[in-house]
């Protein structure tokens, strides 16, 4: 007998509907999988077999044929190994003909029939609701996930014997699991994030530049670079970032949980609300920065998962030059355009780049400076000037008097970049681009609006600093951050001013 169960495979970060198709007939015992799995899905026999047995199911002594349709696209995971095992039942009699129509089919199967959570849940049910499909039938671990996708009905069952039964009547489908351990630790981590634990701004003294190019970094979404010496307080204000961050809006926050999802970090289901904070060590290659792959499956790289949130690399001179030239043409576009013989993929990558560096190989950049010509060259061409240009703050940091007082606290700082937000997206409520940093260039004088003395004092900038055509539009758009924060409709001079001041000469 012939049977068919929908299922579906992680293409990058997106879901793909796949067939599963099993025919079940006489002749010599056996099992055979086609379709271009890979390593995992060739060793799903066992696992299928096993699963059946433990679950106190039959396995037929008969010739078994899987086919994972559409046959000339490649299958990764073993995420389809529920619907293989639904299909075997179906074609060998075990489950009445019809019962999973319109219906798909999601699991990985321990030894013991049980179904365990499969990585990129989100995508493949969206991807399944967009095909069609009308109930998705997922691993109990995986139901919070799965039922973010409200245009499909959301079935679940911890073991394959218990998805068995509910199949043929005999039992009622689980409820929904309750938020874990788990869920309650990543709901400890928001609050942590939002300044309810010692990562606070009212414990960075001084800087008082510094914290307002973090405030108009976190409002705008404008790159920022701090360089300073050691223990000047560049990485304690910058993982502060997070503190005074803006809730991600529903639509940005369902992307944010698509691609952790997909990339297996995001076990425990539910909303990602607050944006990312990726920090990756200063020795990450490009394709671990990019993104990459090979044998036809595309891994996500630091960009991605920084998508509408943030990308930290301390120590920026540390890192290899052709990985800092890699982030180029993400910061630019906004994506990442993965290309390998047989595959492309397009990845997301709308990420804020943050960065700290010292002045120096030894750090101090001053008259102590230990470092001879040689060296200081070597180390100031790891960061070339088109990467450099692309730092809308750029900010020299030096360390804070011990008499200095604290600043404003992050619930404060947050107050202001949470209406700032707000304006930006009253404003952009009808483009393709929601932040200030954004702006194209030849939107600039519609959505940038400057008062006329504003603009001559522009052009006073540009002249004096000697600034480019790109450098002006990024000093407006950082100057019309600066407004938002201050609560004003139109960029004045002061605003301008503060923008210049925010854009110095570091290396």
């Amino acid at each position: 007998m012939l049977a068919s169960v929908c299922s579906a495979t992680l293409d990058g970060i997106d879901g793909r509907p796949v067939t599963v198709e099993v025919h079940v007939s006489r002749g010599l015992p056996g099992y055979g999988l086609v379709g271009l799995p890979d390593a995992a899905g060739r060793e799903s026999r066992e696992r299928v077999r096993a699963a059946l047995l433990s679950s106190g199911l039959e396995w037929p002594q008969a010739r078994i044929t899987v086919n994972l349709a559409p046959a000339a696209v490649r299958k990764a995971g073993a995420g389809y190994e529920a619907a293989i095992a639904c299909g075997v039942l179906l074609a060998s009699g075990a489950l009445p003909a019809g019962v999973l129509e319109h219906t798909a089919v999601l699991g990985e199967l321990g030894l013991d029939g049980a179904l365990r959570h499969v990585p990129g849940t989100l995508a493949l049910v969206d991807a399944l609701a967009r095909a069609g499909v009308e109930r998705v039938i997922v691993p109990l671990a995986s139901a919070r996930e799965a039922a973010l996708v409200r245009r499909v009905e959301v079935l679940a069952a911890s073991t394959l014997a218990e998805l068995h039964a509910c199949l043929k009547g005999e039992w009622p489908w689980a409820d929904p699991p309750a938020a874990s351990d788990t869920d309650l630790d990543a709901d400890a981590s928001a609050a942590a994030a939002r300044g309810d634990d010692p990562l606070d701004l009212a414990e960075v003294r001084g800087l008082t530049e510094a914290r307002r190019a973090l405030a108009a970094c976190a409002a705008g979404g404008h790159n920022l670079l701090l360089v300073g010496p050691p223990g000047a307080g560049k990485t304690m204000l910058a993982r502060r970032l997070s503190s005074i961050s803006a809730p991600l809006p529903h639509d940005p926050a369902l992307a944010v949980t698509r691609i952790h999802s997909a990339a297996g970090q995001r076990a425990a289901g539910g909303l990602v609300e607050l944006p990312p904070f990726r920090a990756p060590h200063h020795g990450a290659s490009a394709a671990a920065l990019v993104g990459g792959g090979s044998n036809g499956r595309i891994r996500v790289g630091e960009v991605t998962l920084a998508h509408h949130g943030v990308l930290f690399l301390d120590e920026l001179g540390e890192f290899a030059p052709n990985a800092l030239e890699a982030l180029r043409q993400p910061i630019e576009d906004r994506v990442v355009r993965v290309c390998r013989a047989g595959i492309t993929s397009e990845l997301p990558a709308d990420f804020v780049l943050l960065a700290c560096c010292n002045p120096c190989p030894c750090g101090l950049g001053d008259a102590r400076c230990r470092c001879n010509d040689i060296q200081q060259a070597r180390y100031r061409r790891r960061l070339s000037a088109p990467l450099l240009d692309r730092f809308d703050l750029r900010l020299r940091v030096e360390g804070p008097q011990a008499n200095e007082a604290a600043g404003e606290p992050s619930s404060v700082v947050r107050a202001r970049v949470v209406e700032a937000v707000e304006r930006q997206s009253h404003r952009f409520r009808h483009a393709r681009f929601r932040r200030n940093a954004h702006v194209p260039a030849g939107a600039l004088d519609r959505y940038i609006e400057l008062a006329p003395d504003a603009r001559a004092e522009l052009v006073a900038i540009g002249t004096d600093r000697a600034l480019s055509g790109r450098g002006l539009a990024r000093v407006r758009r950082v100057a019309r951050t600066i407004a938002d924060l201050d609560g004003c409709a139109e960029v004045e001079v002061a605003h301008l001013a503060v923008a210049a001041e925010l854009r110095q000469d570091v290396v």
